[in-house]
């Protein structure tokens, strides 16, 4: 009984809104694997063209499509512990996506980078990406119904795992964009152009000096 009230609340946590569209179908694995689908685009986009901006802008046209699936995620409140939980997962990867689109965006407009190191950023971004991904695959399979050899607890064990590695994920994302701005801000001090860099990033934080 306690197993099918918990995947009643992650299906309605997943698969149910009423923001811009209503879910017409109720699949426990649809929303999800429409987060899947997005994140490894991005991945294959990022890691498969020659041209770099062609690539990256491709990267952003996909990240658009998809965040109509996070929005739709942020928008279902009142949920109980255990799917909140799955939801903050998921969205965890929504956030590793928006951190790597919006910050390459600005570096590749920084003259500190050069068109060889972009190139090894977006590599990095790319494979932070694919494992934050593998993530959610897993996250995925616990969710759906027909996962029926597991029990509540190792379900739920599961659900915390990759709850715990996508806030890994997530932090290193955020200290390896931080890491590289830090670059541009050392460069751009030797070079006396700090006022251009601080108009691109904000002012910088001496953690990542």
């Amino acid at each position: 009984m306690k197993t099918k009230f918990f995947m009643l609340c992650v299906s309605f946590l997943l698969f149910t809104t009423t923001v811009n569209a209503q879910w017409a179908v109720f699949d426990p694995s649809n929303l999800a694997q429409g987060i899947v689908n997005t994140t490894r685009q991005v991945v294959q986009t990022s890691t498969t063209a020659t041209n770099m901006v062609k690539s990256f802008q491709e990267t952003v046209k996909i990240y658009e499509q998809g965040k109509k699936y996070y929005d739709a995620l942020k928008a279902v409140n009142n949920l109980v512990k255990d799917a909140k939980k799955v939801q903050k997962t998921i969205l965890l990867v929504g956030e590793v996506s928006d951190i790597y689109v919006n910050s390459f965006q600005k570096m590749m407009a920084d003259p500190n980078f050069s068109v060889e190191e972009l190139n090894a950023i977006a590599d990095g971004y790319a494979k932070l990406l694919e494992q934050s991904n593998d993530v959610l695959t897993e996250l995925k399979g616990v969710v759906n119904i027909s996962t029926l050899s597991l029990t509540d607890k190792d379900r739920m064990e599961v659900v915390d795992k990759c709850y715990d590695s996508m806030v890994g994920y997530r932090n290193l994302v955020r200290y390896y964009t931080n890491k590289n701005i830090g670059i541009s801000y050392l460069r751009a001090k030797k070079s006396g152009e700090t006022s251009r860099v601080n108009a691109l990033y904000g002012n910088p934080d001496s953690r990542y000096w």
